[in-house]
């Protein structure tokens, strides 16, 4: 049984973070003849200023109730950000609670109206990454972007997503740190359960990522894509929370490079209008009666496959 199947997260979140300071990091010499990767318990014990045995007590869940002060030397020790500390803190400030009442997430009608009006590519997501809504130019943009699929699971399963990412392993990372922020302490949310299981089965790369621990703030970014029509494109992402789900939206700069193909992409999604997307009207699509369950399975997992055009590095952000 692993930590968070035992509901020791705050173990689980501890050892995984500490696999991956290395001595070099700490101020401390590397030694010789280390059988784990990173700190030793005792070693990150001297520097947080706790005893060895009070550390051991907390990695395997038999102390629960650490001080601020101490999680803080903790954070500290691991090198944690802002958003890691937060989330750090919120481990050991969980208690336990009754179980949530499922509750379907549901597309308002005002933001299918809203999604028939922008003029870029848009959809709408849930907490578990499924889409729930879009429109025609977010699925000229991707046909991933369709209602029904789940954009972790075209992430890690489907080559065409992979090569779509200028920065497949970027992306992912990313992706999965976002994730495991998102369920919190919601850990027996069904949706979360299938899609984690499902994933951990399928994809070595998500277990190897699942097992970090990497937590991050869902935010925007720049995005830079392959699209197999109109070739690159760098947009800027927006997400906005609305009520229980999050509207994406995609855009370039103003009359930039991929605000030209976006342009194209349009006309292409629309032959019987040139419109500009200033004043194009798209429809919207949206998954009947909002069934979270995604389509059958893609390919099995596998590599990124390798663009032509080279590799470059990605803009802040994922796709």
């Amino acid at each position: 049984m692993n930590d968070e199947e035992s509901g020791n997260r705050l173990g689980g979140y501890l050892r995984a973070r500490r696999e991956l300071v290395s001595p070099a990091q700490a101020g401390l010499p590397p030694g010789g003849n280390r059988r784990v990767p990173g700190l030793r318990r005792e070693e990150v014990a001297l520097l947080a200023g706790i005893s060895a045995d009070y550390y051991l007590r907390l990695e395997r869940g038999r102390d629960k109730n650490p001080s601020v002060q101490v999680l803080e030397s903790l954070a500290r020790v691991l090198g944690l950000d802002d958003v890691e500390r937060t989330y750090l803190l919120g481990l050991a400030a969980a208690r336990p609670r009754a179980p949530r009442r499922k509750r379907p997430e549901q597309v308002p009608a005002r933001v299918h109206q809203l999604l028939a009006q922008l003029p870029f590519p848009a959809f709408v997501e849930g907490r578990a990454f499924d889409v729930l809504a879009s429109n025609p130019m977010a699925v000229a943009f991707s046909p991933r972007l369709r209602p029904g699929h789940n954009r972790l699971r075209s992430l890690f399963l489907d080559p065409e997503e992979q090569a779509f990412q200028q920065d497949w392993t970027k992306a992912a990372a990313g992706f999965i740190a976002a994730l495991r922020t998102t369920i919190g302490d919601d850990t027996d949310n069904p949706r979360f359960v299938e899609i984690v299981g499902e994933l951990a089965l399928a994809s070595q790369r998500f277990r190897t990522l699942w097992a970090r621990h990497d937590v991050r703030n869902l935010d925007g970014g720049t995005a830079t894509v392959h699209h197999p029509v109109v070739g690159e494109l760098r947009l800027h992402r927006d997400k906005l929370p609305i009520e229980d789900v999050i509207l994406v939206v995609y855009y370039p700069d103003k009359d930039s490079d991929s605000d030209e193909k976006l342009r194209l992409l349009a006309a292409l999604a629309h032959p019987e209008t040139t419109a500009h997307p200033d004043t194009a009207h798209p429809e919207t699509s949206a998954h009947p009666d909002h069934a979270t369950a995604a389509p059958p399975g893609p390919p099995p997992d596998t590599a990124p496959r390798p663009s032509s055009r080279g590799h470059r590095a990605e803009g802040p952000g994922r796709a």
